[in-house]
């Protein structure tokens, strides 16, 4: 971004950019630039709060009047990402004991999933064949936990990661529809990875390829920096 910035300055055009990263910001010297310290993939702030936004966005255009450039200017407010405070979300009971019970905690969720789509009309779970696969997805990262050999689970190697964000979208899309306010950032994330079997499958799975040397390329992007791989619970 911040070399795109000065590429479109030379040619004689203003800009202007939002970091939320101070040390990219720094070291990426851009014309013009906001440091915002919110939660990644909140650059404008609060969801929902057009307030805060548009101050966000008018001390960003404030900039464009500056020319002792690079200019790095720090927003006056900040915002935790509340990662360590999962949401309080009740997980539908699931009632079919033929199914391992995290398959059966997907299909618990289903219902939940479908209210969102229906809102939103958009869904992140698009990766590895939709919500019909979650299931089967997760019960391969099941089976990866328990030791199984990468070629045993239906899923190619390279394609464990799309898997895991689309099993994560599955269940933060679904949690949006079982509580009555947006959450904070990475909320979701947090009660995803800590309080589901799906996020302790992912978490066991990660452990258990890193133990038996496979590829940090494979498994790394199964749990998000800042998340706990053994089991929180202790």
């Amino acid at each position: 971004m911040s070399a795109l910035a000065n590429v479109l300055e030379a040619e004689g055009l203003a800009t202007v950019a939002i970091s939320l990263v101070r040390g990219q910001a720094v070291s990426g010297r851009a014309p013009r630039m906001l440091h915002c310290e919110f939660p990644l993939g909140r650059p404008l702030g609060r969801p929902g709060d057009a307030s805060f936004q548009h101050r966000v966005l008018a001390a960003a255009f404030a900039l464009l009047a500056r020319d002792d450039v690079p200019v790095l200017v720090d927003f006056p407010e900040r915002i935790d990402d509340e990662a360590g405070a999962p949401l309080a979300c009740m997980l539908p009971p699931h009632h079919d004991p033929s199914q391992h019970p995290a398959a059966a905690e997907v299909m618990g969720l289903r219902a939940a999933y479908e209210r969102t789509f229906a809102v939103t009309s958009r869904t992140n779970v698009c990766r590895s064949g939709g919500a019909d696969r979650v299931a089967d997805l997760v019960m391969a990262f099941v089976r990866l936990g328990d030791g199984a050999p990468l070629d045993d689970v239906g899923i190619e190697p390279k394609a464990l990661g799309a898997a895991a964000l689309d099993i994560r979208g599955y269940y933060e899309e679904a949690a949006l529809s079982l509580i009555d306010h947006v959450p904070a950032a990475r909320q979701a994330e947090s009660w995803f990875y800590r309080q589901t079997l799906a996020g302790a499958a992912l978490r066991r799975a990660s452990t258990a390829l890193a133990a038996a040397g496979v590829s940090r390329g494979i498994w790394f992007s199964f749990v998000p920096a800042g998340q706990p791989v053994a089991d929180p619970s202790g």
